[in-house]
């Protein structure tokens, strides 16, 4: 399983404590709410004890692989930094990288290196080192949707300071896809050393025993001053044991515990509840490829059958808010113009007889456990379905058989994005013809050239226009049911301050946290 999908619970990739550069033109950008007036200034010190979400079964230590744990996200992104990340302000800010500018035609990068940044073993960070993992990152099975458009051969040096990218096509949006997995290791790291290879992060792994670590602070992080001394990492196997850990009192932060948690907690008055608005995408995938949902009536049909507004409030305890089967609902260029879909049994019915739709079929919806109400929201639309006459089985499979026999191969599935990122970030990687990640093998040419259009000019306001164009036709046409967005739930005891309040990866960056006395 890829780690764009399943952990992209980040892939947002916040900017904590830093203060970094925005992209080429400075300004500052913080993922994180300054600390409350009852806790005062930041304070240093102290060890926060964090429990995130894993199986043993999945655990990984490569900043390159396929992380399916949360918890080894959590390790990775606080030990090693990222080219960029995104921000408050702006959607894509500084983190490794301190700038950078683009040719007239969009197609060649130049990445400057920030100033003072060095592996925690003390050398300096070079481009060559930047050179070599980023070749290391596009060689791997996902490189080509990590780095889109972009060839291994074509990432080179310039001095010690400048990486420079040359992509197959303009692209105004580069930037803002190195936000995720551009880790930067040493060069010519072998493999077998990769596990214990020094970062250039906020962190240095201190030990790694099972899924779970210590980390301590790096006082030398380029990225700005680090308030704790120490984070102790602890995975947990469901959002009720990581709960219930932090109310008795063994951990500080529950991460992404879920909206049961947050009910149970909110009568608690020594735990915060730290929400994220929007912060995971749970769609409904119809494979527009072949089979039963090819045809663009019937996947308009089961968009007209969904009930959003008891969606949300059923599966997601009023915890979210409805969406409009358009990912990237986060953007600042998110279409809100477009009208929401609204629940029509009668045009589904209509739509579902022209296309000439079996009724008689029994339809499998399948879905896992992995994270709270994803199979809830399966069982709650095949309820939904059945008034429209459709008859939807429910299937829940075990998460490494979905991943190896339904996950890009599914006609008709659950998945989940942890990240609420930008509209051409989802694009890029879902939904243009052979993308990585292309969850329903949808394959259009107007939503493809609209893309390159969108990725290709440099102009705001005709950019503009094509991205409101390439989200009507994902509105129209895509194989996503994306009924609503979930809000990200964050349980913490009473002394943690400066929680992230960035969604998805943004809230893995914990360098800004501190705790009261």
């Amino acid at each position: 399983m890829n780690w764009t999908r399943r952990q992209a619970l980040g892939a947002g990739g916040g900017i904590g404590a830093a203060v970094l550069l925005a992209a080429c033109g400075g300004g500052k950008d913080a993922s994180s709410s300054p600390a409350d007036s009852a806790g005062g200034a930041p304070r240093k010190g102290g060890t926060l004890r964090i429990g995130a979400l894993g199986r043993s079964s999945a655990t990984t230590r490569d900043p390159h692989g396929n992380q399916g744990n949360e918890s080894d996200y959590l390790i990775i992104a606080l030990v090693y930094d990222t080219l960029t990340a995104p921000g408050l302000k702006d959607n894509t800010v500084g983190r490794l990288a301190s700038g950078w500018k683009a040719s007239d035609d969009l197609k060649t990068w130049r990445f400057t290196i920030a100033k003072g940044a060095t592996f925690h073993d003390g050398s300096p960070v070079t481009a060559d080192d930047v050179v070599w993992s980023l070749r290391r990152l596009r060689n791997t099975p996902a490189g080509a949707a990590r780095l889109p458009g972009i060839k291994a051969e074509n990432i080179t040096a310039d001095g010690k300071d400048t990486v420079v990218l040359v992509s197959d096509y303009a692209n105004a949006e580069l930037p803002l896809l190195t936000r995720l997995s551009t880790f930067v290791l040493k060069k010519d790291t072998a493999d077998k050393d990769i596990v214990k290879a020094p970062g250039t992060g906020p962190f240095k792994l201190d030990w790694f025993r099972g899924g779970n670590a210590r980390l301590l602070r790096n006082d030398k992080w380029h990225g700005g001053q680090v308030h704790l001394d120490a984070i102790e990492v602890t995975m947990f196997e469901s959002p009720q044991a990581m709960a219930n850990a932090l109310l008795g009192g063994q951990i500080d932060v529950a991460s992404n515990a879920g909206a049961v948690a947050a009910r149970t907690a909110a009568s608690r008055k020594d735990i915060q509840v730290v929400r994220r608005p929007n912060d995971m995408a749970m769609p409904i995938v119809m494979r527009t490829a072949d089979g039963p949902f090819a045809d663009v009536r019937v996947r308009e049909a089961m968009k007209l059958v969904v009930d959003r507004e008891a969606m949300v409030k059923q599966v997601l305890s009023g915890y979210g808010t409805v969406a409009n089967d358009i990912l990237g609902t986060g953007d600042p260029a998110y279409a809100k113009d477009i009208p929401q879909r609204k629940r029509d049994l009668a045009k589904a019915k209509k739509l579902l007889e022209e296309a000439n739709f079996d009724f008689s079929k029994t339809y499998e919806l399948i879905t896992t456990e992995d994270i709270p109400g994803l199979a809830e929201s399966a069982t709650l639309f095949a309820h939904q379905a059945r008034e429209a006459g459709i008859k939807v089985e429910v299937v829940k499979q075990e998460s490494g058989a979905f991943y190896d026999k339904t996950w890009l191969k599914g006609e008709f599935y659950t998945t989940y994005w942890g990240t609420n990122d930008s509209v051409v970030f989802f694009a890029s990687k879902t939904m243009v013809t052979g993308a990585g990640q292309n969850e329903a093998g949808w394959s259009e040419k107007d939503f493809d050239d609209t893309y390159r259009k969108v990725i290709g000019t440099a102009d705001k306001k005709e950019r503009a226009t094509s991205l409101r164009e390439l989200q009507q036709i994902e509105y129209d046409k895509s194989g996503y049911l994306l009924w609503g967005m979930a809000d990200g739930i964050d349980l913490a005891g009473p002394k943690v301050r400066n929680l992230p309040k960035l969604p998805g990866y943004g809230r893995v960056q914990l360098e800004n946290v501190w705790l009261a006395r």
